[in-house]
């Protein structure tokens, strides 16, 4: 099926309008108990499967996957479930007994499993990056604003304390404008090296076609997709930076209330039409916003030895960096927020200063370190929105712009060391030849 065919049928084509946060985040079903379908039960997916099926109100009714054993593990926890290995079958014999789709496969399978569950009216919670394609995302949220459905992207930490601290402190004015944002993650989702070709025999287990889905039709070879390395291949994943780039990126963009970028440039090696760069620097400029210099430059790190030496990275005392992290620089002095479970450290003058009256003045209430608690937050907000007693503070509306940023650096990496310029409005770049992958085809299967 071709990319237009694909986006006429689901979602009336792609959108241009960017909505506020809480915009498209709408209750969906006002019932006592919620019904849930799960479309990948297996790694993430079965994270995601627990924490929806802990909240009281929901009923888990359907489980889907394309891997047997991944489906007979979560049978197991759900016995009153009805299994499935095709979405599509799912969904054509369980639409009126289903409220709310969890969709936690490979990025490729987003989109088309998400807009297939909107399309009938359905709540969807998908994990991040919300979409493949940048294409894609806007469908989705063009989907999302027409059926005013309840909507969230799989970001856990999200809804975490330290990240809602450190949005607030940005807002606050703590350190004045921010001008830079420096963000890095040693995790290496790239493949340097050829395409390995041959194949090998696919286990009984697994439904290859399937997996494949809609993504181009190649053998199967044992440990290259699935279950794990997919998210380092051109046509599955999105590398690290779609990967914890949506999650380091995302409180500073939420706290500095941007738009999609104006220009991206990736500093990476050349394609191989394969795999993913191991590693890429990758910067951004944004339009001003209120609590933004004129423009704001924003620089990615990630794959082996990420972050690169940097003087707006020294620590005082010689501290050693976070694994993974960000660093926010203002007119006032820095601020830097671990990834994760750390709370924000306010930089000035070289030196670090207290937190303590600014943390009581918010009144967040103390800070909080355990996991299990903040977990299930993000999680039980869906739920709730669904169910009409919360707003969801992920909805699509703003997750398709935080895609969307991050997909474009994504294609930058296309073309090592090239500026590309951003037209919001059009969704195309200046640069032609980069549009040819804001999209891509969809194969029937």
């Amino acid at each position: 099926m071709k990319r237009r065919h694909f986006l006429q049928t689901t979602a009336a084509g792609a959108a241009t309008v960017l909505l506020s946060p809480l915009a498209a985040c709408r209750s969906s079903y006002a019932g006592p108990r919620l019904r849930t379908a799960h479309i990948g039960v297996g790694g993430m997916g079965a994270a995601d499967l627990a924490a929806i099926s802990s909240h009281e109100a929901v009923q888990v009714v359907a489980l889907c996957d394309v891997d047997a054993n991944n489906l007979a593990a979560a049978a197991r926890q759900h016995r009153q479930a009805r299994t499935f290995s095709d979405y599509r079958q799912m969904l054509a014999e369980m639409g009126n007994e289903i409220d709310a789709v969890v969709v936690s496969t490979p990025d490729h399978t987003h989109a088309p499993a998400s807009l297939a569950a909107m399309g009938l009216g359905k709540a969807v919670y998908c994990q991040k990056p919300l979409t493949h394609h940048v294409s894609e995302a806007r469908a989705m949220l063009q989907m999302a604003e027409d059926k005013q459905l309840t909507t969230q992207m799989g970001i856990q930490v999200h809804s975490f304390y330290d990240y809602k601290l450190a949005t607030r402190l940005i807002q606050s004015g703590l350190i004045g404008k921010v001008h830079t944002v420096r963000a890095w993650s040693p995790k290496n989702w790239g493949y340097d090296g050829p395409d390995p070709g041959g194949s090998d025999p696919v286990p009984d287990s697994l439904d290859w076609n399937l997996w494949l889905g809609t993504a181009v039709e190649r053998p199967y070879q044992e440990g290259i997709y699935h279950p794990g390395n997919w998210r380092k291949l051109l046509d599955f994943g999105c590398g690290t930076l779609g990967d914890m780039g949506v999650h380091i990126f995302d409180t500073p963009y939420n706290a500095l209330a941007l738009d999609v970028p104006l220009t991206v440039q990736n500093v990476c090696r050349e394609p191989t039409g394969f795999g993913f760069p191991e590693n890429n620097v990758v910067t951004y400029t944004f339009a001003q916003t209120p609590y933004t210099a004129e423009t704001l430059t924003w620089v990615w790190y990630d794959g082996p030895g990420a972050p690169a030496a940097h003087e707006d990275l020294l620590l005082p005392d010689d501290d050693a960096l976070p694994e993974q992290g960000a660093m926010f620089l203002g007119e006032k002095g820095r601020l830097l927020l671990p990834h994760f479970m750390e709370l924000p450290r306010l930089i000035v003058d070289g030196k670090y200063q207290s937190l303590d009256q600014q943390i009581a003045d918010l009144d967040l209430g103390p800070p909080v370190r355990d996991y299990d608690s903040e977990g299930e937050k993000h999680y039980h907000q869906f739920v709730d929105a669904c169910l009409g007693k919360a707003e969801c503070s992920a909805p699509f509306s703003y997750a398709a712009r935080l895609t969307e940023t991050i997909l474009l650096g994504v294609i930058a990496g296309r073309f090592p060391n090239q500026t590309l310029h951003w037209d919001r409005e059009r969704a195309e770049f200046a640069e032609f030849e980069a549009n040819a992958f804001l999209s891509g085809t969809y194969r029937d299967f």
